[in-house]
């Protein structure tokens, strides 16, 4: 029941955010029954591609809990997370996920990250994006040796 709850928490930001203009997605997180954040997908209204909101309510509910990683949550979407929502899910340590609408139920409406998914599954050399993995001459210092060496 507790589900349901915050997902229809989850699905009514995202029909206000459409009736405002915006995309029709919605997200809450919460902590030992207590909201912690919400938001609404913001690509249209940012022009920021990764406005998603998801990764809204994650740097917020960062910001309120002085964190980087969010143990001890759950989040509730409207939709089925994108990949890079759930990498960002994963990076933050989010404990669970509930979902209302999956990719199946966005396809029709041009709303599923399937196509992303696939894309991702291939070798980095067979995706669109062309990707090349170089190391630059003269570097005297490796960042990561540094950020090491500092922790």
């Amino acid at each position: 029941m507790e589900h349901e709850k915050y997902l229809s928490q989850a699905i009514e930001l995202a029909q206000n955010n459409v009736k405002n203009g915006g995309r029709p997605f919605g997200a809450v997180l919460v902590k030992d029954g207590e909201v912690i954040s919400t938001g609404v997908n913001e690509t249209n209204e940012t022009c920021d591609i990764t406005a998603h909101a998801e990764l809204l309510v994650i740097r917020r509910a960062n910001e309120k809990l002085k964190s980087p990683f969010l143990e001890g949550t759950v989040m509730y979407a409207s939709g089925q997370p994108c990949p890079m929502c759930m990498a960002a899910m994963h990076s933050a340590k989010i404990d669970k996920i509930y979902f209302a609408y999956s990719y199946e139920q966005g396809q029709p409406y041009g709303l599923s990250s399937t196509d992303i998914l696939e894309e991702l599954k291939k070798p980095i050399e067979d995706q669109s994006i062309e990707i090349k993995h170089i190391t630059p001459d003269g570097i005297d210092q490796h960042p990561y040796e540094m950020w090491s060496n500092q922790n």
